[in-house]
């Protein structure tokens, strides 16, 4: 069983920061890539960021310059620093986790969310 657990959401005010972090376990035999999506009310879930196994990254254009997303893989935990935080950002963020279990099974794995709310 390939669980992820995420920690670090909250109430900040705007140009505040946030930390989030995401914990895969379980039987993982390699794990591609980890990331953060956001689906805020009303609005479909969208990336923010992605990080490889290997280091690349990908963020989306509102987020660049203000969030950073970073990898520990000997812990298999994916972090993303957020700053300068605007009301905008306000949404459900969601880890993400493409790899392989047991058997070289695919896995693709949703965390459960956790709310991120920026407001004065």
């Amino acid at each position: 069983q390939v669980r992820l657990v995420e920690s670090g959401g909250g109430l900040v005010q705007p140009g505040g920061s946030l930390r989030l972090s995401c914990a895969a376990s379980g039987s993982i035999l390699s794990i591609n890539a980890m990331g953060w999506y956001r689906q805020a009310p009303g609005k479909q879930r969208e990336l923010v960021a992605t990080i490889t196994s290997g280091g690349s990254t990908n963020s989306a254009d509102s987020v660049k310059g203000r969030f950073t997303i970073s990898r520990d893989n000997a812990k298999n935990t994916v972090y993303l620093q957020m700053n300068s935080l605007k009301p905008e950002d306000t949404a459900v963020y969601y880890c993400n986790l493409r790899g392989y279990g047991l058997g070289y099974s695919y896995l693709e794995l949703w965390g459960q969310g956790t709310l991120v709310t920026v407001s004065s």
